[in-house]
């Protein structure tokens, strides 16, 4: 048993690094479609340019998994988050030269993807590195807390930001990732003691991909979290609008959107105690999300969003890091940075055409119209999921 979480300091910077970068990462979250909006009037640019960076990033994932189980790993994280400072603070001189182009947003969406495509199985390594395995789930929901914190009080903060100044949010943005690189420095992660040894990268990822295929359980929950991130983040951009089109303003879709934020704290808190096992609680997550899905579309008022996102929110630290403790209990270790990349790619590679799909049905339909049509799919996906092998057998301690 080593020293309590409260006391690791490496754990605790690195913590404290992800919980500003956060911060600015979703005040941009709201205040990046809200200017686009104001600019162009139009809801499907905002997802095109957020399908931009999550192209960019599953482009990169699988490279970049590979050279993190090869490289320092917390020298990865320190240059990718800086390389993100410096892609906010472009695009913030961009907005105050009056320079905001969606060129612009587009190209520096994509260098934020790609970044965050090292920064991720990096971050995850280093976690595994400087906190015991006896203590990692209680990490885990540490981190959930810290990005659910973030949901509370970024998305309303970034529209009082930009309320005040169009590029304020974004420069809030590139401080907090400087500050996120300068913890990870100070974090001093270890190098790998037992470096692999170097082979051309398809047989890194052949081997990587071929040990999740044969975790049938794992896989099918990967395959599973594939269509609940497109149908979750469609449905974003439809909040905006429904808010919108119930005389909402900017602040008030911060507002509501910090419903995400304070379930998720709670969700956070109540994780460690859960245990359910990963295949049952992920059908009964699915039934909760499709649920409050269609709730949102309700007649009740500019703010009732708020209460069945929050509710959802409180259901998804607790698969969240269900699945991050079985991870941590199945994948050796020197292949760790290779099947995050895999399990996120795998998770995550429709995630460019979600914004895209969320902005049309919404500009099109409606948002209500687009809430109920994803929450009547996200329900299907409960029923299949039950009659689904998602059993994962984890192997004892000789």
């Amino acid at each position: 048993m080593g020293v309590p979480l409260r006391k690791n300091v490496q754990f605790q910077l690195l913590w404290l690094g992800g919980a500003v970068s956060q911060l600015g990462t979703t005040m941009t979250t709201l205040a990046m479609p809200l200017l686009v909006v104001a600019l162009t009037g139009s809801y499907l640019l905002p997802g095109v340019i957020a399908g931009a960076r999550a192209a960019a990033l599953l482009f990169t994932l699988m490279p970049a998994g590979v050279w993190v189980d090869r490289w320092d790993r917390g020298r990865t994280l320190v240059w990718s988050q800086s390389v993100q400072a410096l892609a906010a603070a472009l695009l913030a001189a961009a907005i105050l030269t009056g320079h905001a182009y969606v060129v612009v947003f587009v190209a520096l969406a994509i260098v934020d993807g790609v970044c965050t495509a090292f920064s991720g199985p990096a971050r995850t390594a280093a976690i595994q590195t400087v906190v015991p395995r006896d203590q990692l789930t209680t990490a885990y929901a540490q981190e959930e807390a810290r990005g659910h914190a973030a949901r509370v009080a970024g998305p309303p903060l970034g529209a009082l930001l930009m309320a005040v100044g169009r590029a304020l949010p974004f420069v809030a943005d590139a401080i907090t990732f400087a500050v996120a690189a300068i913890c990870a420095w100070f974090a001093r992660i270890p190098a790998r003691a037992d470096q692999q040894p170097r082979r051309r990268m398809h047989h890194d990822v052949k081997d990587a991909g071929r040990w999740l295929w044969h975790q049938t359980g794992l896989r099918n929950l990967t395959i599973i979290f594939l269509v609940l991130n497109l149908l979750g983040g469609a449905s974003m951009l439809p909040v905006f609008a429904l808010v919108a089109e119930r005389g909402g303003s900017g602040i008030d879709t911060g507002l509501v959107l910090a419903g995400i934020g304070v379930g998720g704290i709670i969700g956070s808190l109540l994780s460690p105690r859960i245990t359910v096992a990963p295949g049952p609680l992920m059908v009964a997550v699915l039934t909760v999300f499709g649920a409050c899905t269609l709730a949102m579309a309700l007649p009740f008022g500019v703010f009732w969003p708020f209460v069945p996102l929050a509710l959802s929110a409180v259901v998804t630290p607790l698969i969240n890091v269900s699945v991050s403790a079985l991870h941590t209990a199945l994948v050796p270790e020197d292949m760790m940075g290779r099947l995050d990349a895999i399990s996120t790619l795998t998770s995550r590679v429709l995630t460019p055409l979600a914004p895209a799909l969320g902005g049309l049905l919404a500009g099109v339909f409606g948002g209500a119209v687009a809430l109920l049509a994803f929450g009547a799919l996200i329900l299907v996906t409960a029923a299949g999921a039950a009659f689904t092998d998602l059993r994962t057998v984890v192997p004892q301690k000789p």
